[in-house]
């Protein structure tokens, strides 16, 4: 059997498009990937996140908001920046480690001049399905996408 690619989600906090990202990557690929996530920064798991998620069947819910430091001695395959700040802020990864950038928008900041929780949800919901459908393509769109 082949050894498991290992991969990283990295955004900026941690609370949502890396946990997504996670979570559908455990449920849809976990037996060809090892995957992680980590923020440049941590800001508590989104509790809108969990909530989207746990709709489609994945629970996100016992994860935690980490650092990528904390990560460190991980060799991982392939970094996939989810938003832009994380793109322009990730920390250099040694060896054969390669970077991808795929952008999501922010939910918290599609939602955040909503008024109603129903439209807050479809932000989180859109981007929760934009999520599934990248993953859906790994491994194979990262030997095309890598820098």
């Amino acid at each position: 059997m082949s050894k498991k690619m290992k991969l990283l989600f990295l955004c900026t906090g941690n609370s949502c498009r890396s946990q997504m990202a996670e979570g559908w990557t455990k449920q849809l690929k976990g037996d060809q990937i090892e995957v992680y996530s980590a923020g440049v920064e941590t800001h508590g798991l989104n509790p809108y996140a969990v909530k989207v998620m746990a709709e489609e069947g994945v629970d996100i819910s016992s994860n935690h908001s980490k650092l990528v430091s904390s990560l460190k001695g991980i060799e991982f395959d392939y970094v996939i920046t989810v938003c832009g700040h994380a793109n322009e802020t990730c920390p250099f990864f040694p060896g054969k480690t390669k970077k991808v950038h795929v952008g999501f928008d922010d939910p918290p900041k599609l939602a955040e001049t909503l008024s109603t929780e129903a439209e807050k949800l479809a932000c989180y919901r859109r981007v929760r399905d934009e999520i599934k459908a990248y993953v859906s393509t790994l491994p194979e769109s990262l030997l095309t996408d890598a820098i």
